[in-house]
């Protein structure tokens, strides 16, 4: 409870009280007195109602907007931690793809120096065969 709250509450008994004396004793100044007492009673009851309100939507917003703030940012670490470690893995995984292709590359080389004769018929053959599907397709 605020202030307003209170005073507002206050202010009404008041003004209940009033009405009822004026109307016990048959006036009726002291009966519209304690009318007027009641309503603005009220109504500053209400008003202090509301402001606590909106002061918590106020706190409770700001709460919300904080907390979207922090979840935003550890998405975005997340977001940066996980793309390095992919970054990491395919760096890795080039490397393993680039050292067997070199290895795989050599050994083709060294059978090749090895068989000559047949390299250079395979090579042949394969060229006439190109060359032999280029000239059908015209």
């Amino acid at each position: 409870m605020n202030r307003d709250q209170i005073e507002g509450g206050i202010r009404n008994i008041k003004g209940r009280g009033r009405t009822a004396l004026g109307a016990v004793t048959g006036r009726a100044r002291p009966q519209v007195e304690g009318a007027y007492e009641q309503v603005a009673g009220v109504a500053q009851s209400a008003y202090g109602r509301i402001h606590a309100q909106a002061e918590d939507l106020h706190r409770d917003g700001r709460h919300f907007a904080d907390e979207a703030v922090s979840r935003g940012r550890s998405l975005r670490d997340e977001a940066y931690e996980r793309g390095r470690s992919l970054r990491d893995e395919a760096t890795h995984r080039g490397r393993r793809y680039g050292s067997e292709a070199r290895r795989q590359g050599r050994a083709l080389v060294a059978r090749a120096e090895d068989n000559r004769g047949t390299t250079l018929a395979l090579v042949a053959a394969a060229a006439f065969g190109l060359g032999w599907l280029v000239s059908r397709g015209r």
